[in-house]
C-alpha cells in the first residue's frame, strides 16, 4: 500500500544523474552523426538546463557524476545540491546504488533525470509533485517509448535488467515496478535529445520557454538545424 501522505517529507528530492561534457564522453549517438566537436557545446549547454531545473527545485538536490574523479567538478556545477557520484555497473545498476545511498541519508522520495531533457517544465514537475502525494512511483514517458523521469517512494527494485534505451523501457519498468507491488502512474509525455532530429524537435518545442538555459540552448541549436533535417 502507498505511504501516507502525511508521512511524506516536505518535499522529494531532485536527483540529477549526469556525465561531465567532454570529447568522446557522453552523447555518442549525436556524436557519431554530428562529429564530437560539434556535439560537445550542445551537451554543456543541454546541461545547462538541467542544471536550471536543479537550481529551481523547491527541495533538496543532488547532482550524481557517472565517475567518482568529476566529483569536485560537479559541485562546482551545483553549489546548492548534494554531490554524490554513481557506482559501476549498467545504468539500472548505478540507479538502484544511488537509490540505495541516498534513501540511507534520508533522502525518503527521490525524482531523478537526465541532463538531455530540455522540454521538461516546471508545469510537469509540479505535476509529479502532486502525484507522488497520491501514488509510490510515477513515471514521465519519453515519445520514444523510453522514460525521462522516474520518481518514487519506495526503493527501486533491480533495474539492471531492464531493457535501457529500447522503446521498451517505459512498459518494462512499469512492469517491474507493479510487479513490486508499487502504484505506478503515467504523467505527461516529454522528448530527450539522443539524435540530431531532436535537436529540431527540441528548438521547436523550446520556442517560447523564456528561463536563460533554455534561450542559450535555441541559440547554440540554430547553426546546426541544417543537421537535423
Amino acid at each position: 500500500m502507498p505511504t501516507p501522505p502525511d508521512a511524506l517529507p516536505a518535499a522529494p528530492t531532485l536527483v540529477l544523474v549526469c556525465k561531465r561534457p567532454a570529447l568522446g564522453h557522453g552523447k555518442q549517438r549525436l556524436a557519431r552523426r554530428l562529429g564530437p566537436e560539434a556535439t560537445l557545446p550542445i551537451a554543456e549547454a543541454l546541461l545547462a538546463c538541467a542544471l536550471e531545473d536543479l537550481a529551481a527545485w523547491p527541495g533538496p538536490q543532488v547532482i550524481a557524476p557517472d565517475r567518482a574523479e568529476d566529483a569536485d567538478w560537479a559541485r562546482q556545477q551545483a553549489p546548492a545540491a548534494h554531490c554524490q557520484a554513481q557506482g559501476g555497473g549498467n545504468l539500472g545498476e548505478r540507479l538502484n546504488t544511488l537509490d540505495r545511498q541516498l534513501r540511507a541519508q534520508g533522502h525518503g522520495v527521490l525524482v531523478i533525470i537526465g541532463s538531455d531533457i530540455p522540454a521538461l517544465t516546471p508545469a510537469l514537475y509540479a505535476e509529479v509533485r502532486a502525484a507522488l502525494t497520491e501514488v509510490d512511483t510515477v513515471l514521465v514517458p519519453a515519445c520514444d517509448g523510453g522514460v525521462v523521469l522516474m520518481a518514487s517512494r519506495q526503493p527501486w527494485p533491480a533495474l539492471a535488467g531492464l531493457p535501457w534505451s529500447t522503446p521498451a523501457l517505459g512498459d518494462a519498468l512499469q512492469a517491474l515496478c507493479e510487479a513490486a507491488g508499487q502504484q505506478v502512474r503515467r504523467v505527461g509525455l516529454c522528448r530527450d535529445v539522443d539524435e540530431p532530429a531532436d535537436l529540431l524537435a527540441a528548438y521547436q518545442a523550446l520556442a517560447e520557454d523564456l528561463r536563460p538555459a533554455r534561450r542559450a540552448l535555441r541559440a547554440q541549436l540554430l547553426p546546426l538545424l541544417e543537421h537535423c533535417r
